[in-house]
């Protein structure tokens, strides 16, 4: 965009897409804190096992279509792609305002995953390029803040729905999710990635197999895959377990233990995020591992974190090792895409995203599974501290085999 918008365009889109993230997780959480209500009018969700096939069928489509989407991101124009995906996940979220059975709800859901998952290869992407310098791992972190306060404000769903009715919340977020993506339609441009950009030559496409194959033959792709994937697992453990483990370590009601553990998280990450960011970007200045090492430090602080929140004692241990772990989860967050950048070339980022999205989901799938077994052994802080030991290698791995040549591979 040229013009007196020229050198400020690229924040706004930062801004712009920071508005989607929320949406994209608030849209997906509101379910997890609505079973209740729902219930009343819906018969079905008094199973819980019915209720995780609800949770589990938007996982599996999100984390099957995530590499795809990163393909199509790479071919399409991602401003359009970022629209489309907005406006039917919200469309869906509308919907779902209006169900009556759970066959209806089921495969709303299900859809909802294929729609979102089309989002953050293409938006992680369009930011990459156009934060090209010394603010790449900022503008990123900034990013993903909105989805770290999407989740917070999707937990407040069953609070909504209280007040007025499940339908109704899922109407009107709905509704504003339709109504945002007319303002991006307007509002948000996508950056050329052609060889010149006064010259609109057009960049020939390989085809997905071979864009698949590129990626899969480049050796520090799988170290990056192993320590994100590495990372999803308490990533997700948090996310799903860490209320009840604060619940039995530290005799509270859930009712204590939830907002203690998912506001220590967030807040911290919310730091994290903009600490590893700026750190990032001015030591990639002087060295260009500056990104690497920044992401190390975070799982640094994430072993230690671990391992407290596994078997420490007492409430001050747990608030100030899920501190320690939220800014080491936030440092390493706003580093994957920047580092990914010093590997991947711009046409094959969305689809190399979109890969490490998918592991990462499977990841927390299965990691949640199995603490689950724990949990009814009892030994549910075992398992995180035993997350530690895959933390550490991952550490050891990203340190000692990535070895950027570029900041910005074209």
């Amino acid at each position: 965009m040229k013009g007196k918008f020229g050198k400020i365009y690229p924040w706004i889109v930062v801004v712009l897409l920071w508005v989607v993230a929320l949406l994209n997780y608030m849209d997906r959480q509101m379910l997890s804190t609505m079973r209740d209500a729902m219930q009343v009018d819906i018969s079905e969700l008094e199973s819980a096992v019915n209720f995780g096939r609800l949770m589990a069928v938007f996982l599996w489509i999100y984390g099957c279509i995530s590499p795809f989407a990163g393909a199509v991101a790479d071919r399409i124009s991602r401003k359009w792609l970022i629209i489309a995906s907005l406006g039917v996940w919200s469309t869906v979220t509308l919907l779902m305002g209006r169900c009556t059975t759970f066959n209806q709800i089921y495969w709303l859901r299900a859809f909802m995953g294929v729609s979102e998952a089309l989002y953050i290869p293409a938006a992680l992407s369009l930011i990459a390029d156009y934060f090209t310098g010394s603010s790449r791992s900022l503008a990123i972190g900034i990013h993903m803040t909105g989805l770290y306060l999407g989740q917070a404000v999707g937990g407040f769903g069953a609070t909504l729905a209280a007040r007025y009715s499940w339908q109704q919340t899922f109407f009107w977020f709905g509704v504003i999710g339709v109504a945002y993506a007319v303002v991006l339609a307007l509002a948000l441009r996508d950056r050329k990635r052609a060889a010149s950009e006064e010259q609109a030559v057009p960049v020939q496409k390989e085809s997905v197999l071979k864009s698949f194959a590129y990626i899969f033959s480049t050796i520090p792709f799988w170290v990056i895959l192993f320590f994100f994937a590495s990372s999803s697992l308490p990533g997700w453990a948090t996310k799903n377990w860490l209320p009840t483990l604060f619940s039995d370590s530290l005799g509270i009601e859930m009712a204590k233990a939830g907002p203690i553990s998912t506001i220590t998280i967030a807040a911290s990450s919310f730091v994290g995020v903009l600490l590893g960011g700026s750190l990032s970007d001015r030591w990639v200045r002087r060295n260009l591992k500056g990104r690497i090492y920044t992401s190390a430090i975070g799982l640094a602080l994430m072993v230690p974190a671990l391992v407290l929140i596994g078997v420490g004692q007492g409430m001050v241990c747990a608030i100030g090792a899920g501190v320690c772990f939220g800014v080491g989860y936030g440092m390493f967050d706003s580093n994957n895409m920047p580092i990914l950048c010093q590997f991947v070339p711009a046409r094959n980022r969305a689809a190399a995203y979109g890969i490490m999205n998918m592991t990462g989901v499977f990841a927390g799938a299965a990691v949640t599974k199995v603490l689950g077994g724990l949990a009814d052994k009892g030994s549910l802080g075992l398992g995180f501290a035993l997350m530690a030991g895959v933390t550490a290698l991952a550490l050891a791995l990203q340190l000692f085999v990535l070895k950027p040549s570029t900041d910005n591979m074209e």
